[in-house]
C-alpha cells in the first residue's frame, strides 16, 4: 500500500444526521426525563397553593346629587363632571384601605402548620386526619403486638389536616410586638398552650380571654377543632403591613365602553383564600362608596352650621329692631310714610338681601378659592357695586324731613333684617333637604364575586415542564457528545496525517470471550481473552472487518522490507491484543504461516486466549535461559504459532534491546510468512519503540470515544522521534448505534451468509 502523505487538518463542522442519530440511540434517557419532568409539572400543579382573583364594579357619576327641590350642585358647590382619574387614586389611598382592613380585620394573619410539600394540598382537599395506626418500617408490627406505647413526639404531631379549624375571636398585641409569630397549640380538656419560638409562655381556656407576656398579649379563641398537639401560627401584622399587603393585590382598571371612558372602574383582587378576598373587595367597595357620600355631604355640613351659627343673632336683631320702630312710633303717635320713603324701604331691602347672599357665597369660596382667583374678585365687584347704591340711597333718605328719616331707617332695619332672617331660613331647609338627599356620585354595580382562578396554570405548567425536560434531556445527550474527548470517526485520525487502514466494529460476541483478571499490586481488573474469536464466531462483524485489514495489510507488506508487522497503541486497553490474536488468525486462515510474538513484557497475557502457560516465553528466550525453538508454541489452529511473553522481567525495557530480539526476528521472518509483534502502549513505555524498528509495517490501535486525536498525535510523534514510521492506524471497538451507522461504512450491519 503506497505511503500517504499527511492531510490538512479537517475543520470541525456540524453534522445534524450523527446529532440525530445521537437523540435515536438515546431516545429512552430523553423520553425518561421528559417523562420525569412531565410528572414534576404535574404534581407541582396539583400541589401549588391556587390564587384566586374576585372581581367588583363600581361606577362613578357624572349628576351626584338628587333632590325633591331639583338639581343643588349650585347650593353645594359641586361640580358636574367627574374625574375617574382622581377616583381611582382616592381608592389606593391609604384612608380607604386602611378602613378596609379594619372591616375584615386583614391585619390578623392565622396560619395551619402543615405537612411539608403536601400539607397545604391536604389542608384544601379537605383530607382527614387518618384514623388508622401508621406504623413503622420493619419493626412497626412487632411494636403493635408487643404493646410498646408510642413515643409522645408521635402522639402530639403538630400538623394540621382537612377539617381542623380555629376560631380567634380577640387577638390584641403590643405595638412593639407586632409581626412576631406566635404559635397556639392544642391541649387536652379544651386548653391550648401559646410557645414563641418553640418557647411556651402560658395557657389558656378556650372561649376565655386570656393574657401573657404582662398584658402585651390578649387573645380569645372561641372554638379550637383539632386533636392535641395540632397547631396553628398566629401573627398580628402592623396595619401599615396589612394596608400595603392590601393595597399590592387590588388592580384597579376602568372599564372600556363604546370607545370611550364611561365612569365605570373594575376592582380585581387575588388571594389564596376564597372568602377572604370577596370580603376584602366587598369593604373596599363600601369604604369607597361611604366616603364618598361622607365628602359630598361635608361641604354642605360646613354651611348649614355657618348658617345656623347666624340665624339666632339675626333674630335677636329683628326683635331689636322692630322694637326701636314701635318705640318711635308710639312717641311721635304714629308717621305715615311717603310714596318716596317707601320705595327708598324696599331698595333698601333689595340691596340689603343681595348683599346677604354675596357674602354667603363668600364664605363658600373663601373654602374653595384663594383671594385672587378670579370668581372672588368677581363677587367683591358685586359686593362694592351693591355698597355704593346703598351709600346713595343714604344720601336720597337725609334730604327727608327729620321724622321721615328716622322712621325710614328704623323701618329698614326691621324689614332688611327680616328678609335676611327669612332668607337664612330658607337656606337652612335647602341645606337639610340637601344634605339629607345626598347619595353621592358612586355606586356599587356588581358586588365581588370569584372570576377564576389565576394561577397555577396547570396545562401551561405541564407544556412548559414538558418541553423544559425535553429540551434538558436533548441538551444533556448533546453536551455529553461535545465533551467527549475520544475520536468517533476515521476522519478525525486522518485528520491527524495518519491513513485508517480498517474500522472494526464492537463485538458482542468478544465480551463472552473474556473474563476479569485481577493482579496483585493494581487495584482494577484487567480483562483478558480466553479464546478467539475468529475461531468461535467466524461471520462476526468485527472478523468480516479483521478480513478487510488483512487485505490491506497484504499489498502493505508487500511494499515493504520485511514481513513482520508491529501492533501498539496509544495507551491501556485500546483493544490492541484481540486485534493481534484474531488478525494473525484470519491470516493463517488464508494459508500463511503465522507467529504471533506477546513482546509486552510486563502485562503480556495473549497466551490465555489459547489455554497456555505463561513460562518459557520471550522474557526466557531473552534472558539466555533458553533457545528460540523452545518458545515457538503452536496453538492447535493450523498455521498458527504463538510466543508468550514467559516470566515477568523485572528489567523488560533492557531485555529487549539485546542482540537476541533481533537475531529472534531475522529468524520467525525466515521461517514464517507474517511475524505479529503485540507490544505494550506507546506513551506508557519505551518498548514499542525498541521493537518498531525491527519492523517494516507499524499499526496505531485506537479505541472508539477513548482515545483523543491529540493522544493519538502524540503517540505517532514518540514514535517519530524514535526513528520508526507508523505506517497506518485501525479504529477499534466502534459502537454500531444510529449516531455512527450511517458514518463508519454501513455495510457492517450487513452480514452476506
Amino acid at each position: 500500500m503506497t505511503e500517504t502523505t499527511p492531510q490538512a487538518p479537517v475543520e470541525k463542522e456540524i453534522d445534524l444526521g450523527r446529532m440525530f442519530g445521537m437523540l435515536v440511540e438515546h431516545k429512552w434517557l430523553i423520553i425518561c426525563l421528559t417523562a420525569v419532568a412531565a410528572m414534576y409539572g404535574i404534581a407541582y400543579g396539583m400541589l401549588a397553593t391556587p390564587v384566586y382573583r374576585a372581581d367588583a364594579l363600581v361606577q362613578v357619576e357624572r349628576r351626584s346629587n338628587v333632590s325633591p327641590l331639583g338639581d343643588l350642585s349650585n347650593v353645594l358647590g359641586v361640580a358636574g363632571d367627574s374625574n375617574t382619574s382622581a377616583e381611582v387614586q382616592i381608592l389606593q389611598s391609604r384612608m380607604v384601605l386602611g378602613q378596609a382592613v379594619d372591616r375584615v380585620g386583614r391585619d390578623t394573619i392565622i396560619e395551619p402548620v402543615t405537612l411539608p410539600i403536601i400539607g397545604e394540598y391536604i389542608v384544601r382537599r379537605g383530607i382527614p386526619r387518618p384514623d388508622f395506626p401508621i406504623t413503622l418500617p420493619i419493626i412497626g408490627d412487632y411494636v403493635l403486638r408487643s404493646g410498646i406505647p408510642e413515643p409522645d413526639f408521635m402522639e402530639r404531631m403538630p400538623y394540621i389536616w382537612g377539617g381542623e379549624s380555629i376560631e380567634v375571636a380577640r387577638f390584641e398585641m403590643a405595638e412593639r410586638r407586632r409581626g412576631q409569630s406566635i404559635t397556639v397549640e392544642r391541649s387536652n380538656n379544651d386548653r391550648y398552650r401559646i410557645l414563641i419560638d418553640d418557647e411556651p409562655i402560658g395557657e389558656g381556656v378556650v372561649g376565655s380571654v386570656s393574657t401573657f407576656l404582662d398584658g402585651e398579649l390578649e387573645l380569645r379563641i372561641q372554638s379550637f377543632n383539632a386533636p392535641p398537639g395540632a397547631q396553628f401560627k398566629l401573627i398580628k401584622r402592623n396595619r401599615d403591613v396589612a394596608v400595603r399587603s392590601l393595597g399590592g393585590r387590588l388592580m384597579i382598571s376602568e372599564a372600556a365602553g363604546n370607545g370611550a371612558a364611561n365612569g365605570v372602574l373594575r376592582l380585581s383582587l387575588v388571594g389564596t383564600d376564597m372568602r377572604e378576598i370577596v370580603r376584602s373587595l366587598d369593604a373596599v367597595a363600601d369604604t369607597f362608596l361611604t366616603q364618598n357620600v361622607e365628602r359630598q355631604s361635608a361641604q354642605a355640613d360646613q354651611s348649614l352650621e355657618f348658617l345656623q351659627d347666624q340665624a339666632p343673632e339675626l333674630q335677636s336683631q329683628l326683635s331689636a329692631a322692630e322694637a326701636r320702630l314701635n318705640q318711635y312710633r308710639a312717641e311721635l303717635d304714629s308717621v305715615d310714610l311717603s310714596s318716596e320713603a317707601s320705595a327708598t324701604i324696599e331698595r333698601y331691602i333689595d340691596i340689603d338681601r343681595r348683599l346677604n347672599e354675596l357674602e354667603f357665597q363668600e364664605e363658600e369660596l373663601r373654602q374653595r378659592f384663594t383671594y385672587r382667583h378670579p370668581s372672588y374678585q368677581a363677587l367683591l365687584r358685586q359686593k362694592e357695586h351693591l355698597r355704593d347704591e346703598r351709600v346713595a340711597l343714604n344720601e336720597r333718605v337725609n334730604e327727608l324731613p327729620a321724622a321721615q328719616q328716622e322712621v325710614v331707617r328704623r323701618t329698614r332695619d326691621v324689614e332688611v333684617t327680616q328678609a335676611i332672617y327669612v332668607n337664612v331660613l330658607n337656606k337652612i331647609q335647602e341645606l337639610q333637604v340637601a344634605k339629607a338627599g345626598t347619595i353621592g356620585n358612586v355606586r356599587i354595580i356588581d358586588r365581588a364575586m370569584i372570576s377564576g382562578m389565576v394561577a397555577p396554570n396547570r396545562s401551561r405548567i405541564l407544556i412548559l415542564a414538558t418541553l423544559l425536560g425535553l429540551v434538558l434531556s436533548v441538551g444533556l445527550v448533546l453536551l455529553r457528545e461535545l465533551m467527549r474527548r475520544g475520536v468517533t470517526s476515521p476522519e478525525q485520525i486522518e485528520s491527524a496525517g495518519i491513513p485508517v487502514y480498517a474500522s472494526i466494529p464492537l463485538s458482542s460476541a468478544q465480551a463472552r470471550l473474556s473474563k476479569r483478571v485481577r493482579r496483585k499490586g493494581l487495584r482494577q481488573a484487567k480483562s483478558v481473552m480466553t479464546g478467539l474469536l475468529a475461531e468461535c464466531d467466524p461471520a462476526d462483524l468485527s472478523v468480516e472487518a479483521i478480513r478487510g485489514l488483512r487485505t490491506s495489510l497484504h499489498f502493505a507488506l508487500l511494499e515493504g522490507c520485511n514481513n513482520r508487522i508491529m501492533i501498539t497503541g496509544s495507551s491501556p486497553g485500546v483493544g490492541k491484543s484481540f486485534l493481534s490474536i484474531n488478525l494473525a488468525s484470519v491470516f493463517a486462515q488464508a494459508g500463511k504461516a503465522v507467529v504471533l510474538v506477546d513482546a509486552d513484557l510486563r502485562k503480556g497475557y495473549l497466551h490465555r486466549a489459547f489455554k497456555l502457560g505463561a513460562s518459557l516465553g520471550l522474557s526466557d528466550y531473552l534472558a539466555g535461559q533458553c533457545d528460540l525453538d523452545d518458545i515457538i508454541r503452536p496453538t492447535g489452529i493450523e498455521n498458527y504459532h504463538v510466543i508468550s511473553r514467559g516470566r515477568v522481567a523485572p528489567n523488560p525495557s533492557e531485555l529487549l534491546m539485546q542482540s537476541r530480539l533481533v537475531a529472534a526476528m531475522e529468524s520467525l521472518s525466515e521461517r514464517f510468512d507474517l511475524v505479529l509483534v503485540d507490544t505494550p502502549p506507546v506513551l506508557a513505555v519505551t518498548d514499542a519503540s525498541v521493537v518498531g524498528k525491527l519492523c517494516d509495517t507499524n499499526l496505531l490501535v485506537a479505541r472508539f470515544e477513548k482515545n483523543p486525536v491529540g493522544e493519538i498525535k502524540a503517540a505517532r510523534r514518540r514514535l517519530e522521534d524514535s526513528g520508526i514510521h507508523v505506517r497506518g492506524a485501525v479504529l477499534n471497538a466502534v459502537e454500531l448505534n444510529p449516531s455512527t451507522a450511517g458514518g463508519y461504512y454501513g455495510h457492517y450491519q450487513y452480514q452476506y451468509r
